[in-house]
């Protein structure tokens, strides 16, 4: 019997990708654990591997082809001794096979409204091709997933549309040259439109004055993420000042000791010694769950990494066990493949604390977003030259602002300055870091 092959959950929180690549064509002949496609998520491309063998009988899902739900079938796998025969009849999803059409069969009619508002069905509506979206509410109107969010952005109206692909589907092609809607004004205490949050401010600028850059993937899901953060984590910032001479001292002997190959930054010292507060402070390990707090047991830390478009967190697990020598090379393998698209989403998913960093850019001071399921991260400035009083003296050093943000459902004040406190010890005074 043919058995379908489904887009694959390349993480727990992945709900849809882009198949950007075949590596298979109908009629091959497939062994598992034989890599058959490309699939690229918001943060990653990785291959998929074949789970059973057989021959590839059809192929669902073109490359390119966007927004491809989690579970949707992509093709179809034949079984030995199957031809494509035993496909007649066969539906991947289940249901009831469409019957064969005349090839000079007009597009399937868009659904009508009668006069009580409800839909009268579509001709042969369930005859959509295997790749067609479901069937949104409301009007029943056969878009590609692509297609229904370029209308959504820019205001067209898809049931004025003429699609042009299986049964009448519209596709992006047929979106070109599209009339597009007006801008409207957004009325005080109106709702705004669905795809935008909030004020849109499309209402506010004419038409032609500027440009609409749909977003994609990676910036949909920060967008997603971080206000999700902002309205459910009640954030509250400790800022603390770090004198940095003596680990610049240790840095510069430690790179001349080293050799060819370890080059160690100030970021590596900064990575061990959050993760060495955070387990002399343990209760700052935590991640709030709701009706309980996990307090982790090792320190992982993300670091995060600037990326076109966007950025992502891979994650040095077990931080605290690490060597600065060990730190750097995996911070350094992790920030590569992260700008490749090449992590694994075990790279990047969970850890227990963040790292931002943004002093090589000049920023003195900044807050940053925590990062759920996280419960704080720590925002890192520039370090320079600023005068500090000792002993009643008026001397230079070199400083460093950090803040941290705190979920204040899981670390209270107090709490956040003893970590900041055993940080600060830590990076003040490097030789700790042996300890």
């Amino acid at each position: 019997m043919p058995t379908p092959i489904l887009m694959p959950a390349l993480s727990p929180t992945m709900e849809e990708g882009t198949l950007a690549k075949w590596y298979v064509k109908k009629g091959d002949t497939v062994n598992a654990g034989d890599v058959i496609a490309e699939i690229e998520t918001d943060k990653a491309t990785m291959e998929v591997e074949a789970v059973d063998e057989g021959t590839i009988g059809r192929i669902l899902v073109d490359e390119g082809t966007e927004g491809v739900a989690v579970n949707k079938p992509i093709a179809i796998l034949l079984d030995e001794g199957e031809d494509e025969s035993a496909l007649e009849g066969y539906a991947p999803s289940g249901t009831t096979a469409p019957k064969k059409q005349p090839p000079q069969e007009a597009p399937a009619q868009q659904p009508k409204r009668e006069a009580s508002g409800k839909e009268k069905p579509a001709a042969d509506a369930g005859a959509r091709a295997p790749s067609a979206p479901e069937t949104a509410k409301g009007e029943r109107i056969f878009a590609s997933p692509l297609a229904r969010r370029i209308a959504a952005q820019q205001g067209i109206d898809l049931a004025a549309i003429a699609g042009s692909g299986p049964r009448g589907r519209v596709v992006k092609a047929d979106l070109e040259g599209a009339p597009k809607a007006a801008p409207k004004k957004v009325a005080a205490g109106a709702a705004a439109p669905a795809q935008m949050p909030g004020i849109d401010p499309r209402a506010f600028y004419e038409q032609g004055t500027y440009e609409e850059v749909p977003l994609d993937g990676m910036r949909k899901t920060i967008a997603r993420r971080l206000t999700q953060s902002m309205q459910e984590i009640p954030h509250f910032y400790l800022t603390i000042d770090c004198e940095l001479d003596e680990l610049l001292v240790a840095r510069k002997k430690l790179n001349e000791e080293a050799g060819d190959g370890v080059k160690l930054s100030v970021n590596d010292f900064l990575v061990r010694a959050a993760a060495l507060a955070l387990i002399k402070v343990p209760d700052a390990n935590v991640s709030f769950a709701g009706n309980a707090l996990l307090k982790h047991k090792s320190a992982d830390i993300g670091i995060a990494v600037a990326l076109d478009g966007g950025l992502i967190t891979p994650i040095i697990r077990n931080a605290e066990k690490k060597g600065l020598a060990e730190i750097s090379e995996e911070a350094k393998s992790l920030a590569a493949r992260a700008r490749d698209k090449k992590l694994k989403p075990s790279e990047y998913e969970g850890g227990s604390f963040s790292i931002s960093n943004l002093g090589m850019f000049g920023i003195k001071h900044f807050t940053a977003v925590i990062n759920p399921p996280q419960a704080a991260i720590l925002a890192v400035g520039k370090g320079e030259e600023r005068p500090v009083v000792r002993n009643g003296k008026l001397e230079i050093a070199n400083v460093m602002t950090v803040t941290m943000s705190c979920d204040h459902r899981a670390i209270d004040g107090a709490l956040g300055a003893r970590f900041l406190e055993a940080f600060k010890a830590y990076v003040e005074y490097p030789a700790r870091m042996l300890m």
